[in-house]
Formats: structure tokens, C-alpha cells, sequence
């Protein structure tokens, strides 16, 4: 018997309100590190604490994983992939506003429909190709491009350094996605995130054992920086799990674009909580930014 769907309305507010929960762990996640927590040991934590959630929901619904070689060998990649996506996107959130780096991770559709159609699949439409030339359109924008041109800004190391980490990790994603749907796709997808996580806390923790990252275990220096890393595998971990434990129900085919609030949500908690700021022109840009994506999303999930 088919599973039913919620109602539009739940669909759609659960999905705002996951989407938050990622932009709050983000968040959190700047407030560690900027209290000396290491990079690796937030990627350990949070993949760590989701891996045993998932796997807790694995057992309980008995769907136990066959890997044949062929499929071993992707699920591999897919969890490399995914590793350094993690690794990029807080890089990122470490060295720029957080809701910019959401903004630029979140450019992953553009980077799939562009592999898809190198990759033999049918190519973008004229409308998907005109969205996406306004979505770099408000991308300049919202990298305050025209202000650096004009020299009222400035390009720092750790800017560029943030910026470049962003777009790899978008570029790391949508690799992922499209292993995930074209190889990968006849595997229930609990189990597949549960192996996931699995493969990026285990290449986390081989990284951790050498010398290749100096700090990436680094403690927090206080109380508030142990409680931001709480908060950031709370956040991560629930809304990760919840996700994929409601998905049946939430029509994502259809729902899916609303979790694209996530950058907006990051912008507005950068502001509230971290007092990170854009100014006028850079927010119409993650806007622009925003609604092609959105639109994008609409049109796929059509």
C-alpha cells in the first residue's frame, strides 16, 4: 500500500523548518571554529553522531545493504565526494558570512544540469539556460563584484580563499547527486546516506591520524564553544535523520525547492546571531540568486 503524502501545508513547513536546522548548524559551527574548535573535529562529530542515527533507522526498518562490486565502487566515490564537501563547506563558513557560502554552495542544480547534459544527458532548456545566466548574474552581485570593480571593496585571502571553497563544495555536491541518481539509484536511501556518513567519518578520522591538517582536532577554548559544537551535530543530526525518516510522506518531487531557504535562512541568522552583514546589492543578488534556483528546481522536480 502506498504510503500517503502529508498535507501540502506540513509538507512544506517541515521542510522550511529543516532547512533552518542546517542553516543553524552552519551557524554554529562558525561560532566553534571562531572559539578554536578544529574543522575535522566538527566533520567527525557530525558525520559520527547522523551515521549512528541512520543506522539506528536501518535496523529498525531491517533494510539491510547488498553491495555488489559494482555498486561498492561508486557508494566509495560517493562518500569521498561528500567528505570533501563537508570539508569545503565549512572551510567556508569559517573564513566568509555564512549565508554567502550557503549561497554559493547552493549553486550545485546549476553544476548538475551543466555535468548532466556533458555527461550525454539531454541538454538545458532555453528557459534553465536563462535562469542560470540570472542566477551568476545575481551571484556578482551577490560577491559584490561590481563594488570591487568600482575599488569600494577589496579582495582578501580569506575572502577569495572562502569563495573558491563554496564553489568546490557546490561542485563536489552535484557530482554526488548525479552518482547517487545514475549509479546508485536502486539503493533505498537511508541506507545509502547511512554508508555515507560512514565513509566520511572513517576518511575524516584517517586524515585526523596524520599530519596533514595541524589543529584540524583542536578543542574549544571555552563553554560556548563546546556548546556551539552541540548545538551543530544536534541541528545536523536530527534534521539529517528526520529527513530522511518523513521523506515518503513529504512529497519531495514537489517540495523539494523549499529547502532552498536554507541560504536565506543563513543570512538572516548570520545577521541576528553572528552580526554578519550584506549590504543592499549583495542581497538582491543571493535573492536573484535564490529565486533562479528555485525556479530551476521547479522545473526539475516537474
Amino acid at each position: 500500500m502506498p504510503t500517503s503524502h502529508f498535507p501540502r501545508h506540513v509538507s512544506v513547513l517541515l521542510l522550511a523548518s529543516l532547512a533552518c536546522a542546517f542553516a543553524g548548524n552552519h551557524i554554529a559551527a562558525r561560532i566553534a571554529f571562531d572559539d578554536g574548535a578544529g574543522l575535522l573535529l566538527a566533520i567527525l562529530c557530525r558525520s559520527g553522531v547522523t551515521m549512528l542515527a541512520l543506522a539506528a533507522l536501518v535496523l529498525w526498518r531491517r533494510q539491510f545493504a547488498r553491495l555488489g562490486a559494482g555498486v561498492l565502487r561508486w557508494q566509495l566515490l560517493v562518500g569521498l565526494l561528500i567528505g570533501a564537501q563537508s570539508f569545503c563547506i565549512y572551510s567556508a563558513v569559517a573564513r566568509i558570512p555564512v549565508g554567502l557560502a550557503l549561497l554559493l554552495i547552493n549553486l550545485s542544480p546549476v553544476f548538475l544540469a551543466v555535468l548532466t547534459w556533458a555527461l550525454g544527458g539531454p541538454a538545458p532548456t532555453r528557459r534553465a539556460a536563462l535562469l542560470m545566466g540570472g542566477i551568476l548574474i545575481g551571484l556578482l552581485l551577490a560577491l559584490d563584484v561590481p563594488g570591487i570593480v568600482g575599488g569600494q571593496g577589496r579582495i582578501s585571502e580569506r575572502w577569495l580563499e572562502g569563495v573558491l571553497f563554496s564553489v568546490s563544495g557546490a561542485a563536489f555536491f552535484a557530482v554526488a547527486v548525479w552518482v547517487s541518481e545514475h549509479r546508485l539509484a536502486r539503493m533505498d536511501g537511508a541506507v545509502r546516506s547511512m554508508l555515507t556518513m560512514a565513509l566520511v567519518f572513517t576518511c575524516t578520522a584517517a586524515v585526523s591520524a596524520t599530519s596533514a591538517m595541524p589543529g584540524g582536532l583542536s578543542l574549544p577554548a571555552s563553554t560556548a564553544g563546546w556548546l556551539a559544537l552541540a548545538v551543530l551535530v544536534l541541528l545536523y543530526g536530527s534534521a539529517f535523520s528526520t529527513l530522511f525518516i518523513c521523506m515518503p510522506r513529504l512529497d519531495i518531487a514537489r517540495n523539494a525547492p523549499v529547502m532552498n531557504a536554507e541560504p536565506v535562512a543563513g543570512l538572516l541568522l548570520g545577521w541576528l546571531i553572528l552580526g554578519q552583514q550584506l549590504n543592499l546589492l549583495q542581497l538582491v543578488g543571493g535573492g536573484i540568486v535564490v529565486a533562479g534556483i528555485v525556479l530551476l528546481a521547479y522545473k526539475r522536480a516537474g
